[in-house]
């Protein structure tokens, strides 16, 4: 394989970089909104799960007196 030199692999780079369609702040600020929603509902759901499977296994177990 063929080397190039850091002046030309840099060229190579920028002009890759160029063809990059970046999100608008809009766009980033909104994902970034929907991904902690997210997680929040997540935690939840799972807070929630783990009540309810502790609490059955408990009765199962006898556990909760």
């Amino acid at each position: 394989m063929a080397k190039t030199n850091p002046f030309q692999f840099l060229q190579q780079v920028r002009s890759e970089t160029s063809k990059v369609t970046w999100p608008t702040r809009r766009e980033t600020v909104t994902t970034a909104v929907m991904v902690f929603v997210f997680a929040i509902a997540a935690s939840i759901f799972f807070m929630i799960s783990d009540f309810v499977l502790k609490q059955a296994v408990g009765l199962l177990l006898g556990l909760g007196h």
